[in-house]
C-alpha cells in the first residue's frame, strides 16, 4: 500500500502540472512555472525509480543539470519578451512581428 502511494504521488503531480499548463495560457511566467513543476515531478518519479534500482546518483544529476538549463532558457525568453513587448501577455505577442 505504501509503495502505491510513492508511485502515485509523482504521477498525480505530473497530471496537475499538465492541467495547469493547459488551462492557464494568459501569461508566459505562469506557463514557465507549470513547466518547471512538471519537470520537478518527473525528477521525483525518476529519482524514485532509479533508487528502486539502486543506481540514482549519476543520471539524476544529469537530469537536474538539463532541467536547470531549460529553466534558464525559459527565463531568458521571458526577459527578452518583456523587453521587446513590455509585458508577458500572449495576446500582445504576434509571431508575424518578429
Amino acid at each position: 500500500m505504501m509503495m502505491l502511494m510513492y508511485w502515485s504521488l509523482p504521477i498525480f503531480m505530473f497530471l496537475m502540472g499538465v492541467i495547469v499548463f493547459i488551462s492557464n495560457r494568459k501569461h508566459l511566467l505562469s506557463m514557465l512555472l507549470s513547466l518547471e513543476f512538471i519537470v520537478l515531478s518527473l525528477f521525483f518519479f525518476l529519482f524514485m525509480y532509479l533508487s528502486y534500482l539502486s543506481n540514482e546518483s549519476y543520471f539524476s544529476m544529469m537530469f537536474l543539470t538539463f532541467s536547470v538549463c531549460e529553466g534558464a532558457l525559459g527565463l531568458s525568453i521571458l526577459v527578452s519578451m518583456i523587453r521587446t513587448h513590455g509585458n508577458d501577455y500572449f495576446q500582445s505577442f504576434s509571431v508575424l512581428q518578429c
